[in-house]
């Protein structure tokens, strides 16, 4: 798997960073049996429904999604390949609960790993995962907090890699909602959680029946993900996703009293999203943003493009024609340092904000050289007065 990269520039994203913003949120109880629920659009974060979200309660395996989570950031990293096989540990093999049934000193791909954590929600997979990525259990831990931390997930403390129940190993629907959002990031991790069935050791004489977990991937229209979790304590949890044409949404259920229940309050919130809102595209991954200068830079202009995809959340019966784009860009001078912030992109409807993107340079951008600025004063393109550029604005629709 290759690193993710822009056409001419890797922009970095906060979008509505360190949060969710709350933004359509009704009073109808959409999941009345959950004891925490919330209900997001994935692209902007904005909440559509919440219960209890900020209840801090034990999440069973929905705790993978943080596992997932930093396999896919390592696998973007280039740290791991999908290919490369992993060496089960006593430690991973002896993990009751959910599993594959490794055994001490077996070896399976990062690949077939993945695929067991994400449809058989395998806890043995998980801790082998997580000793080849980090060396212990332990450790890998560590970094699924500081990972939390980063994400601004301020009602969570992992114990393990798996769920299984541990005293102080809790979370929050609201937390689970943005470290599923984040997952989201990595487009490739709903190719194995949105899989029905499968198998492993398919060439052996021992292959393994996977199937999902997650039910509603075969029976909900748009269904792709993501995790399911049980425990007695936790009672059944999910996060699910789905996505029709570009609107795609997160719903999260913690505390349900069976999976019935659970698939039904889920199935509820998700018609809730698609029968009030949808969503209007501004720009998809890759498309062109605008052109910033950098004076005196090497280079000296970059073409910057979305890194994702940029929508607006509205409801259904309004235009998109309503709203404006702008695209606010800073008055740039080399040298650029790395996370710089390069400009904005506003979008607004009747003068209000309502969404934002801040777009920052990955690395550093140097002073050009004697050489190259001789060429430039030779082809009279040193200087660039327009650098102070005024705000693009136009309609979104």
């Amino acid at each position: 798997m290759r690193p993710r990269l822009c056409i001419s520039l890797l922009v970095g994203c906060l979008f509505f960073a360190m949060g969710i913003p709350a933004g359509f949120a009704g009073e109808r109880d959409l999941a009345p049996d959950a004891r925490s629920a919330v209900l997001i659009d994935e692209d902007t974060g904005t909440v559509l429904f919440e219960k209890n979200s900020r209840d801090k309660l034990p999440p069973a395996s929905i705790t993978k999604i943080m596992t997932m989570l930093l396999v896919m950031e390592d696998l973007d990293a280039g740290k791991i390949r999908l290919d490369e096989k992993v060496r089960v540990s006593e430690h991973a093999a002896s993990m009751g609960g959910s599993q594959i049934f490794l055994e001490p000193g077996e070896q399976m791909t990062v690949r077939d790993l993945l695929k067991a954590v994400a449809i058989a929600s395998a806890n043995d997979a998980s801790v082998a995962l997580a000793e080849h990525l980090a060396g212990t259990e332990e450790a890998f831990v560590e970094r699924m907090n500081q990972r939390a931390k980063e994400l601004g997930m301020t009602d969570t403390r992992f114990q393990n890699a798996t769920g299984l129940s541990e005293p102080e190993h809790v979370t929050s629907a609201r937390d689970i909602a943005i470290m599923s959002r984040e997952l989201l990031k990595h487009p490739e991790i709903t190719g194995y959680t949105r899989i029905y069935q499968d198998y492993l050791r398919k060439d052996t004489k021992k292959p393994f029946w996977l199937v999902n977990t997650n039910r509603l991937v075969r029976f909900y229209p748009g269904v792709d993900g993501l995790k399911t979790g049980y425990t007695s304590e936790a009672k059944y949890c999910l996060s699910a996703t789905a996505k029709r044409g570009n609107f795609r949404v997160i719903a999260v259920v913690m505390g349900e009293p069976d999976p019935k229940t659970r698939n039904r309050d889920i199935s509820r919130m998700l018609d809730f999203a698609f029968s009030r809102y949808t969503n209007h595209v501004v720009y998809k991954k890759g498309d062109l943003i605008g052109e910033v200068r950098v004076s005196g830079g090497d280079p000296h202009r970059l073409a910057v493009r979305s890194p994702q995809q940029l929508s607006i959340l509205m409801k259904k019966g309004e235009r998109a024609g309503e709203y404006k784009r702008k695209v606010l860009w800073e008055n740039l001078k080399a040298p650029v340092r790395q996370g710089q912030k390069l400009g904005t992109v506003l979008i607004e409807k009747d003068g209000k904000k309502v969404a934002e993107m801040e777009i920052q340079s990955p690395r550093e951008i140097p002073r050009a050289g004697l050489w190259t600025t001789i060429k430039r004063v030779t082809k009279g393109v040193l200087f660039f007065p327009e650098d102070a550029r005024a705000p693009e604005e136009e309609r979104a629709g």
